[in-house]
């Protein structure tokens, strides 16, 4: 399968993401910058984590405007994979491929550590990989983390299934105290309406190693590996 991750001034999970998909999955990999107005033959295209254009404006905004981007979401229309990672989350939102916003975490600082997700829809390319009853263990690390979308948009988000991860405690309970930073009804990711595009803040590529002390965000992209096996995206 072959994977593209767009590099940003400021991305910092970039190489992170790499690693994983070439090191440790053996796949075909390869950087995209930024000011690149077309994409190659790829599968699936990855934002990454990190702070785009320090995140000035907001997070994401910036980044949401550089070439790339048209042709990104040019590739999601068609039906191509895309994975954004916390400010690639961001980065989605801004560019109109994922509905809502992210605000500032409810408690106005930046949070880094494991957080649990119960998964809500294991029906998508992303999310083929477990039953619903297993809990993921996967870090964030985000300041602009608070996710946030008004009462129509949240009805449309649950009538399509377009939830697809809650934090939740660490038997799978989704309740306030196991909301990291004041996201609407714990949402930690979504998908768009076609399923072909997932935003979520934790980051999977930092828990893809026994020694990094969870391997569950592996389990993503070895979804996205073995939905590769069944057709091709874009």
């Amino acid at each position: 399968m072959r994977f593209g991750i767009v590099v940003f001034p400021g991305s910092n999970c970039d190489k992170d993401c790499f690693y994983v998909l070439n090191d440790v999955l053996k796949q075909d990999v390869e950087f995209i910058w930024h000011r690149e107005s077309s994409l190659k033959c790829f599968d699936c295209i990855v934002l990454p984590g990190g702070f785009s254009y320090g995140d000035y404006l907001r997070s994401g905004a910036v980044a949401g405007l550089s070439p790339i981007m048209k042709a990104v979401i040019d590739f999601a229309k068609k039906g191509g994979l895309v994975l954004g990672i916390c400010n690639g989350f961001q980065i989605l939102l801004e560019s109109g491929l994922l509905p809502g916003a992210m605000l500032k975490n409810r408690e106005t600082r930046f949070i880094c550590k494991y957080v649990y997700l119960k998964t809500e829809n294991s029906s998508l390319p992303f999310t083929g990989f477990r039953p619903d009853s297993r809990v993921l263990k996967i870090p964030i690390a985000h300041n602009d983390g608070n996710y946030y979308i008004d009462s129509l948009g949240l009805k449309e988000l649950q009538r399509n299934n377009q939830i697809v991860f809650r934090y939740c405690d660490r038997g799978g309970l989704v309740s306030e105290a196991s909301n990291p930073n004041g996201s609407v009804e714990n949402i930690a990711g979504i998908v768009n309406r076609d399923g072909n595009v997932l935003g979520l803040m934790p980051h999977p590529e930092r828990s893809s190693e026994k020694a990094l002390g969870s391997e569950d965000g592996l389990l993503i992209f070895k979804s996205i590996i073995a939905q590769s096996k069944r057709g091709h995206f874009a």
